[in-house]
């Protein structure tokens, strides 16, 4: 074949493997939990198909409301605090700083261990008992330290544990799109005698507009399927404080054997979670991104 026919042959091709391993491992079981949302099935024996019988169900069910409020809580504290702790961070992670090397290094630790083992430490680091929770409690208002049983803080506690695992992530992130900054930009405003945060803020931040978009959508995407810390920690309690949604999916998938109206409960999942990152690349344009070097 000649140089010219590998050229012109439609790109689809390339993009051929990638997209049969996306439509068997990503699009095919959200179709296959689809067909089971209007179905009966308790796990074992083959699903009965019933209709619509699922979804009518669903807004009867006070547990839906909630546990999609308390999930975009979720999701809200999430991006509230990851994002910017991110941002700053990555920018003096791409410094030139001595321990910088060996801070990341240190900093990057969470993202070496599992979901699960995470939450295991910090529900025994937070134990009433005999974690450290009696010891810094009372400094934070909470004589007892029962920071898991106490329904007004709990969810908040979550967030943090997720903060500090996937806070490093988010930041290696920011770290690479800061470090790819063309240097003259702080150059000509350091001439122009601009303070460092005045540099932060005029030129790190606007440069980091598109990575900020991705990281969003990561984290809001992620938070609306957080799973294993919140069952590992406080099970959906204190009463149902921390049922998010897909937690109350596994307990009526899992524990009810009701897999066809979890399924349905699912698919609400993917939906909203689609919704919401399909809402940001709208109103950010990201979807129409150029460069924003222009002049470099």
């Amino acid at each position: 074949m000649s140089q010219a026919a590998r050229v012109e042959r439609p790109g689809i091709l390339w993009a051929a493997p990638a997209l049969v391993f996306f439509g068997l491992f990503g699009l095919g079981p959200v179709v296959v939990v689809a067909y089971l949302s209007f179905t009966q099935w308790n796990g074992l024996e083959t699903p009965v198909w019933v209709g619509m019988e699922n979804w009518q169900a669903l807004p009867g069910d006070p547990n839906v409301g909630h546990g999609l409020l308390i999930s975009l809580g979720l999701t809200s504290l999430c991006w509230l605090t990851q994002t910017p702790l991110a941002i700053m961070f990555g920018a003096w992670a791409a410094g030139k700083q001595r321990i910088r090397a060996v801070a990341s290094a240190i900093f990057f630790l969470p993202l070496l261990l599992s979901t699960a083992a995470i939450a295991l430490i910090w529900r025994a680091l937070l134990d009433p008992n005999f974690g450290l929770a009696p010891d810094i409690g009372p400094f934070m208002g909470l004589p007892n330290g029962n920071f898991l049983g106490n329904g007004s803080i709990a969810l908040y506690v979550i967030a943090f544990v997720i903060l500090w695992q996937f806070l490093p992530f988010h930041m290696l992130l920011y770290q690479a799109a800061a470090r790819d900054i063309p240097r003259n930009f702080y150059e000509a405003a350091e001439i122009d005698g601009a303070s460092r945060l005045q540099q932060f803020f005029s030129i790190t931040v606007p440069q980091l507009r598109n990575t900020i978009i991705a990281s969003s959508i990561l984290i809001i995407v992620n938070s609306m399927t957080f799973f294993e810390t919140v069952l590992l920690l406080t099970n959906g309690g204190p009463g149902t404080a921390t049922r998010i949604l897909p937690l109350h999916m596994y307990f009526r998938g899992f524990s009810g054997f009701e897999m066809g109206y979890a399924s349905a409960i699912a698919v609400v999942l993917v939906a909203v979670g689609t919704t919401l990152s399909l809402l940001i690349v709208r109103i950010t344009g990201y979807s129409k991104m150029t460069s924003q070097r222009e002049g470099a």
